[in-house]
């Protein structure tokens, strides 16, 4: 991969979104395009974007049965993304599945925590304990169930990679100093989050709703 940051095209707008990695592309290593994207414009906007010739982390977050998730990563094979996510929280037989299942290029990495989440959130859904002990729990049954890594916030991510050396780990929630938190609670600047042990970080709005997304970017870069 080109480098460590992802941009993450959270947009339903098609032209909008191709716009932005264009002129983006010479200072992320791929593009991030989750649900919304995916859901609006299915394979075909997918491919419009791998036109491009970044590589794609395809964050659908996949969560159902082991048998079904199998037969959605064998549907999205054709796409080959660089990086594709499932819930660790859909158990060790689900993510065994889904890797066994996926292109051999493709990592398959398991979401631990949302990093929207923190311990109210958890406690309203039976969860007792704090976000970093949940997340612990559930990278560990990624690393059982032989997948490459898994998504954490910058806060756990240095105690993930302590425990799973070879783990690829993907860190979401990054903000630039003195930038908006926005909806995301555990968040990290990208510095921090790659001393603290990130493979890639994934940034979206700090970037994507700047009025120069090119040059917010190069700046980061500059950064890391």
């Amino acid at each position: 991969m080109k480098g460590p940051i992802f941009l993450a095209l959270d947009t339903t707008d098609l032209d909008a979104a191709k716009e932005l990695a264009s002129q983006v592309r010479h200072h992320v290593g791929g593009v991030k395009l989750g649900l919304e994207f995916f859901c609006a414009h299915g394979h075909h906007g997918v491919r419009e974007i791998a036109a491009l010739g970044l590589p794609l982390f395809l964050d659908l977050k996949l969560h159902d049965i082991p048998n079904t998730v199998a037969k959605a990563v064998r549907a999205l094979s054709q796409i080959q993304p660089a990086i594709l996510t499932v819930h660790a929280a859909g158990g060790r037989a689900m993510m065994e599945e889904a890797k066994a299942s996926a292109p051999k290029g493709t990592k398959v990495v398991a979401v631990s925590v949302l990093t929207s989440l923190d311990e109210d959130d958890l406690e309203a859904t039976g969860i007792r304990g704090n976000a970093h002990d949940q997340a612990e729990r559930l990278i560990a049954l990624a690393r059982e169930a032989g997948l490459d890594g898994a998504v954490c916030s910058g806060q756990e991510v240095r105690a993930a990679r302590k425990s799973w050396p070879q783990g690829f780990f993907v860190v979401p929630g990054i903000r630039p100093a003195n930038s908006h938190a926005g909806d995301q609670k555990r968040v990290m600047t990208p510095r921090q989050a790659l001393d603290q042990g990130a493979s890639i970080l994934v940034i979206g709005r700090p970037i994507t709703q700047a009025k120069n997304p090119d040059e917010v970017a190069r700046a980061i870069e500059a950064t890391l």
